[in-house]
């Protein structure tokens, strides 16, 4: 056979498996009240982090919600207030949180919505193993390709692993979603139902910046060198960290969030990977949350990258990039470094995420630094952040064995190998003045100076 019969009985091959994948493709789409049927009484059904969140599918549970019995809707950070956000209605579907966001944090503290707690990276294997449920997926994805691939790219995270594991995976395709390289495509064969839409995704802007954010977002950019890796966490402070590294050169992203923020770092040249040791030139990342310009930025870009959280975050696998830089945000400090960072005493507030994941991380990583980042103070200055001892039922997310940096605007506290009086000492000085001298004495009550 000659090099054009080669050819054309190629380009037929193609066109055939094309039209095998799209004819699949047609068989299965089918609207939001005819997909949400493929989920049975007593299931659990895994949804992505934020923007992930199919709209479509999740208002047509919501509306239908009564024709369901034991129904658990398991998510990271829940973005919109479902209809099934219900106290009167959990007994049909109830949301249950991994981690708390805005719409989850009312039934939250209140007990009619549940709340696993868990490491990020980890989900993924409690997937596997059976301890969370994952009876059926509802994701947003891609437009497919012509392999009959979709991306699930804005929440990738344990969506891939639920996948392997559910009954019935029902997608949202949706134009606006972006394509992107990485592990986090489905093929068409391994889905249920495919339901359509061309709704705006989700935006989250630029969270405001104030003097004292940037003064600490002045403090970690200090310490962050030429050719670090960054995991940046969403937040006024993180974005102020970010702000303050425009100079920069040869910095990396390792992260679990992509934002806008590492995207104005991308073009304003600091960010190209270029000395990261794993995964050079590519930005890594799990999920996405941010504007359509990220979104642009993001479709088939050959430099982004989006992976399962079990890869992402995982301490061993991220700490193999060297000065990996982590930067988090917490509630509240003790005087020997005992972060409490996803709860008001007992009230859960939000979820220990990837906070634990990265703080280990960059403690492996060859001149890594993990900082934890936060206002001295709250309520206009009448609550101290920085505190003796963690408040009654507060839940701990970064241990004291693990904290590095702990940051304020009045400055930096080293904890790492310090012991108890020096740790209480150097928290004491970064606290807010009108507090120190209180501070001091419950640190002499306590017998730690």
């Amino acid at each position: 056979m000659g090099p054009i019969a080669s050819a054309v009985s190629i380009n037929t091959h193609y066109e055939d498996k094309l039209m095998s994948v799209l004819d699949l493709y047609r068989s299965k789409r089918t609207d939001a009240e005819q997909a949400i049927r493929l989920v049975n009484n007593g299931d659990s059904i895994i949804v992505p982090t934020g923007v992930g969140e199919p709209p479509t599918l999740l208002g047509a549970l919501s509306e239908h919600r009564r024709d369901f019995h034991g129904v658990k809707v398991l998510q990271i950070l829940a973005l919109r207030k479902f209809g099934y956000f219900d106290p009167d209605t959990v007994q049909h579907v109830q949301h249950s949180a991994l981690f708390i966001g805005p719409a989850s944090r009312c039934g939250a503290q209140a007990g009619w919505s549940d709340f696993i707690p868990n490491y990020f990276a980890e989900i993924p294997s409690m997937i596997g193993r059976g301890q969370i449920g994952a009876d059926v997926v509802f994701s947003m994805a891609s437009p497919m390709d012509a392999h009959g691939y979709f991306s699930i790219s804005l929440g990738t995270d344990y969506t891939m692993a639920a996948i392997a594991k559910a009954r019935a995976v029902v997608l949202e395709v949706n134009p606006n979603v972006p394509f992107t390289n990485g592990n986090c495509h489905v093929h068409v064969s391994q889905v249920a139902a495919l339901v359509e839409s061309d709704a705006p995704l989700f935006e989250v802007g630029m969270p405001c910046i104030g003097p004292v954010q940037q003064a600490i977002g002045c403090y970690v950019a200090d310490l962050i060198e030429d050719g670090s890796t960054l995991q940046i966490g969403y937040g006024g402070i993180p974005d102020a960290v970010v702000s303050q590294l425009s100079k920069k050169k040869n910095l990396g992203i390792h992260t679990e969030m992509l934002g806008d923020g590492i995207l104005s770092l991308v073009e304003c040249g600091a960010v190209d990977g270029s000395k990261k040791t794993l995964m050079p030139g590519k930005i890594v990342a799990t999920f996405m949350l941010g504007s359509n310009r990220l979104y642009r930025f993001v479709d088939r870009n050959p430099m982004v990258e989006l992976h399962p959280v079990d890869f992402t975050n995982d301490p061993y696998i991220a700490g193999q990039n060297n000065k990996l830089a982590a930067i988090n945000a917490t509630l509240e400090v003790d005087l020997i470094g005992q972060c409490g960072s996803e709860s008001l005493g007992h009230l859960p507030y939000s979820g220990t995420g990837g906070q634990s994941d990265f703080v280990r991380a960059a403690n492996r990583s060859e001149g890594g630094k993990a900082f934890i980042v936060l206002p001295s103070t709250a309520k206009n200055d009448t609550i101290s952040r920085i505190v003796p001892t963690l408040a009654r039922g507060t839940h701990v997310s970064t241990s004291k064995n693990d904290v590095n940096y702990v940051i304020t605007e009045f400055g930096v506290a080293q904890l790492r190998g310090k012991s108890f009086k020096q740790r209480a000492l150097e928290m004491i000085a970064i606290s807010h003045p009108d507090f120190r001298e209180q501070l001091a004495h419950a640190a002499r009550k306590m017998g730690l100076v």
